[in-house]
């Protein structure tokens, strides 16, 4: 399955003569004696995540899981860098950004370029007949990184695949299922698009259009650039790689095609070459079939037949998707922000690894992507997630800033499942004990008094809230009640937004914006 890019272990070139060596090192010397080779910074296509950022990147990764899990998914991990064999030829054109690694211990190996190969080679080596798997991690492509659209070096893939041998088609329709619940879950619904085609068919296609057999892998990665560029720059990469012009507008008849299933579909029956040929009647059977399975599952609506759909990777041998979205107000392709799903059915692959061939079909998210998407919807608000439910603080507490009492507080919280902070300074200002509520977006104060401590009690309250509101101050309660009305209040669906703040709650978790309102939908 697929997403983005990386660089390591390039060839050493022959060292220049001594002079000439000696000549190139001093600019160097001059350059790091200023210091420019030790700039402290991560590199290129890579990115730390931290705050917000990451908890919104993990709620994703929560509700995938979920829906995975819920559709029998077991979850499979594997090391981040495999045996350089192992993913040799299997990505096609796309096999030169894989980051090689140079092993002390003498194995060549590669960082892995996806999570399908590994799988594949899992199943190669264990007695594994039938799995639903998932697997969330990262992944690395010595591609050129453009991090304002998602696209990085180091980036993460949410994958599930069902392996083992079925009736035609029916792991592919749940796989599309699969593929809405999560896009659903995430808040982006209806704005994605997944398109749909079947290798067969492609490559039908291409032999009905006077492709050489020895050409089809190519031209197919030419036609797979056809969401990027335009007719006349894919057709000259075609006849850049020796094939006829005739040939390649013969392809250009066909691509141009784009659909529902059932209009493509016809559309296919309608052109007797196309009929005629063996490996296009085949798919054609497998559409025919996907089509009723998907309004069963009440999602033929979701998906479009493509003609120029044809992912570039080789492994492919029957039906491939991809998931595309344009954000709001973008009129073309240019500002789309590309594949955040991709994937299809490789038959053959575990075969290549064991002698049993395991049939299996899955679908790959592109994290980093589904996360920027979010996060670009609402680039005018401050983005906030909350990791904290409670923030215990002191007023008027003298010379002891009543610490051990907020600590004693902060205890009672934890013990009872609470997550709480308070300030780690002996005698913190009540005004920076807010600021640090507000900056961690943290819903409730639980507030000490001299006073009311006396009196065994203690002050909750809702952060935020406008001037006028009813429950402004909050409510003393005794210490003793005070995690139920911490409990009622974090359980109250009715509990009112702060003034200028909208709380984002879908399945991707709850995720509060200032500043602005709306919904990752």
């Amino acid at each position: 399955m697929d997403s983005v890019n990386g660089q390591v272990g390039q060839t050493t070139p022959a060292p220049p003569p001594p002079a000439a060596a000696a000549k190139a090192d001093r600019p160097k010397k001059e350059k790091e004696s200023k210091g420019n080779n030790n700039q402290v910074k991560i590199p290129k296509g890579t990115r730390d995540w931290v705050g917000a950022d990451i908890q919104i990147r993990d709620k994703i990764f929560k509700v995938a899981g979920d829906i995975f899990a819920r559709h029998g998914g077991t979850q499979l991990d594997t090391p981040v860098f495999e045996l350089k064999h192992i993913l040799a030829g299997k990505y096609g054109e796309d096999s030169k950004l894989i980051y090689d690694l140079a092993d002390q211990g003498g194995e060549m190996c590669a960082l892995r370029y996806d999570l399908t190969v590994p799988f594949a080679r899992w199943l190669g080596m264990t007695s594994t007949q039938q799995i639903k798997r998932y697997h969330i991690a990262k992944v690395y492509r010595r591609d050129q990184p453009a991090v304002a659209r998602g696209r990085m070096r180091e980036f993460y893939q949410c994958d599930f695949d069902i392996a083992g041998e079925y009736d035609p088609m029916i792991p592919d329709a749940e796989i599309l299922r699969i593929m809405v619940e999560v896009f659903e879950g995430v808040g982006l619904g209806k704005d994605v698009s997944i398109k749909l085609n079947h290798r067969k068919i492609l490559d039908g296609m291409f032999a009905v259009c006077g492709v050489p057999a020895d050409k089809t892998r190519s031209i197919s990665s030419a036609v797979d650039k056809l969401d990027k560029l335009p007719w006349d720059e894919v057709k000259k990469e075609m006849l850049e790689k020796g094939l006829e012009s005739d040939v390649a507008d013969r392809i250009g008849v066909y691509t141009q095609h784009s659909g529902s299933l059932k209009e493509i579909i016809d559309y296919i029956k309608s052109r007797p070459e196309m009929v005629a040929n063996e490996q296009v009647q085949q798919g054609l059977g497998d559409m025919d079939l996907l089509l009723s399975y998907l309004e069963a599952f009440k999602v033929a609506d979701r998906v479009t037949f493509d003609l120029a759909l044809a992912r570039g990777l080789d492994y492919y041998t029957g039906l491939i998707y991809e998931a595309v979205i344009e954000l709001p107000g973008e009129k073309s392709t240019e500002t789309r922000i590309g594949s955040i799903a991709a994937g299809g059915r490789y038959d053959n692959l575990v075969g290549m690894y064991g002698r049993r061939k395991i049939p299996c079909i899955g679908v790959s998210f592109g994290v980093d992507r589904i996360f920027t998407i979010l996060k670009q919807r609402h680039e005018d608000a401050k983005i906030r997630a909350r990791s904290v439910d409670v923030y215990v603080m002191a007023f008027g507490a003298g010379k002891n800033g009543l610490l051990l009492e907020r600590m004693s507080v902060a205890d009672q919280l934890w013990s009872a499942g609470i997550s709480a902070e308070f300030s780690a300074k002996v005698r913190p200002k009540l005004p920076q004990q807010f600021k640090a509520a507000e900056t961690a977006g943290v819903p409730l104060a639980v507030i000490l008094g001299e006073d009311e401590l006396a009196a065994g009690k203690v002050r909750v309250k809702t952060l935020g809230l406008p001037d006028g509101h009813p429950e402004k101050d909050g409510r003393e309660v005794k210490r003793e009640d005070m995690v139920a009305e911490v409990r009622r209040l974090l359980a109250n669906e009715e509990q009112p937004q702060p003034a200028a703040v909208t709380t984002l709650t879908n399945e991707v978790g709850e995720i509060t914006l200032e500043g602005g309102e709306g919904k990752a939908q």
